[in-house]
């Protein structure tokens, strides 16, 4: 019995945690209501998608301990990401505006970490967590690069529900941030670092409470 529910907390937590990455991930591609703050936008989730998909792809690694769990837990993101995204026929928005899976390659690594240091946690956490956080900001300027032009398709497909305050307007011509991709993956690296570090831990805080 106690395996059983232990078993059942780990993937309930690792179900949880899919789902918020999902929502996270949506809301990551969702530019075009933020085209005067489309750089803000990208640094934020970029390092919310990376803090998400590091805590849970660490935790779920560390549970089953074989290498290639991580790249399977950013598929389940993926397909969890594609059928949420199907909702947008609902909303009538073209499905092309959808994400691609950016984490795999994040997930890739983490898998390569792990087998490479034969499953030293501690290497999985500094090497894995700066790889990951550095790697997903990069790979996520992909859904820039491969949706239809965000400030084109937020006046040809207005959103109905969209507050005054988030109304598309034109982007100003000053920038905040010079370089995006390079803010989130400095910040991205250090944060996935601790990130990385609580996914291992509630694997032990997990079977400690399990086993209470």
């Amino acid at each position: 019995v106690m395996v059983w529910l232990r078993r059942c907390t780990h993937y309930l937590f690792i179900v949880v945690v899919a789902v918020n990455s999902t929502l996270l991930t949506i809301n990551a591609g969702d530019y075009i209501f933020y085209t005067d703050w489309a750089w803000t936008s990208y640094v934020i989730f970029s390092i919310s998608q990376t803090l998400m998909l590091v805590v849970g792809a660490t935790y779920y690694l560390t549970f089953t301990g074989v290498p290639g769990t991580a790249t399977y837990y950013c598929l389940i993101m993926t397909v969890y990401t594609w059928v949420a995204k199907g909702a947008w026929f609902a909303l009538g928005y073209p499905y092309d505006f959808i994400v691609t899976p950016v984490w795999l390659p994040s997930g890739m690594l983490l898998d390569l970490v792990y087998w490479a240091t034969k499953k030293n946690k501690h290497s999985l956490i500094l090497f894995g967590g700066v790889l990951v956080g550095m790697s997903l900001p990069l790979s996520n300027m992909v859904n820039l690069i491969t949706v239809a032009d965000p400030l084109e398709t937020a006046f040809k497909y207005p959103r109905p529900t969209l507050p005054p305050y988030m109304t598309p307007i034109e982007p100003q011509v000053g920038k905040f941030y010079n370089s995006p991709v390079a803010l989130g993956a400095g910040a991205g690296a250090v944060l996935s670092v601790t990130m990385a570090a609580l996914g291992c831990k509630l694997n032990t805080w997990t079977y400690r409470w399990m086993a209470a």
